[in-house]
């Protein structure tokens, strides 16, 4: 099976909460926001908008194709950010204190768009929700990279995401094409983040480390050296392999530049040892 395989948008069953591809490698690519399934009565309450999941990280997976290729691991979640975000810290806590965060269970789209045509999510359905969805996901996350660590010594993570180049909510201007975040050094070895960031700086995309998107829970949390497991968040400017407007068409075209960049960044990832 490879990542094009993956239909992260259309689930047979509500509780199939990602699409896993084994390698054989102590890499780990975790895709937690491409996913744009929502269980019918949940897509029912709804707005049109967000029944459209314009917030998505569109086509991330298929970036990543070539993981099963080269012996690393991807899991990609398959239910939409606005089911429940899989990003963020279990108790609600700001990952970016002072700036505008959005929740656990999002209320509105990132252009401040309400999502829901009705009485938005209470506290109680916000909880069932993380029981239901994203506290097995990061079980499973968690067992993974275990196993990996167990396996190989140590565990990488690539947290895999994508934004709109433009979204005045969280950033002023066009963000930069390739945001690389290391929890400002905490979450990998300063030798592990140098190398990708190399990558990064010598192809033809703007690249920046640890500026706006430092990496959110998953790379936090998770990235802890001094066990063996290191953790990096990638954030892509969407302009760079796909069309930003609805209704978000995947450009293989335009992508295969950006592919490259990451073939390059993963075959690095793989051959670095602690």
């Amino acid at each position: 099976m490879t990542a094009d395989d993956a239909p992260v948008g259309d689930v047979s069953a509500d509780d199939r909460l990602d699409v896993w591809i084994d390698g054989d490698s102590p890499l780990l690519i975790d895709v937690p926001h491409a996913g744009t399934y929502m269980p019918p009565a949940l897509r029912a309450q709804m707005t049109p908008i967000a029944q459209n999941v314009p917030d998505a990280d569109w086509h991330v997976h298929l970036l990543y194709g070539f993981a099963g290729e080269v012996g690393a691991s991807l899991m990609a979640a398959t239910h939409a950010r606005y089911v429940v975000d899989l990003n963020r810290d279990p108790q609600g806590a700001a990952l970016y204190p002072g700036a505008d965060n959005s929740e656990r269970v999002p209320l509105l789209s990132f252009d401040r768009e309400p999502l829901y045509a009705g009485a938005a999510p209470d506290a109680a359905e916000v909880e069932r929700r993380m029981a239901r969805y994203w506290t097995p996901y990061h079980r499973r996350l968690r067992q993974r990279l275990d196993a990996i660590r167990a396996r190989h010594g140590h565990a990488i993570l690539l947290d895999a995401h994508s934004i709109r180049s433009a979204v005045p909510r969280f950033f002023d201007g066009r963000l930069p094409d390739l945001n690389l975040g290391t929890a400002d050094g905490a979450s990998c070895p300063a030798g592990l983040g140098d190398a990708a960031f190399a990558v990064l700086q010598r192809s033809d995309f703007g690249a920046v480390r640890d500026g706006r998107f430092k990496g959110g829970y998953i790379t936090r949390h998770y990235g802890r050296p001094q066990d063996g497991v290191h953790a990096l968040q990638l954030e892509i400017a969407q302009a760079c392999y796909m069309d930003e407007q609805p209704p978000w068409p995947w450009d293989a075209r335009r992508a295969q530049p950006l592919q490259q960049v990451l073939r390059r960044l993963v075959d690095v990832l793989l051959r670095w040892t602690p």
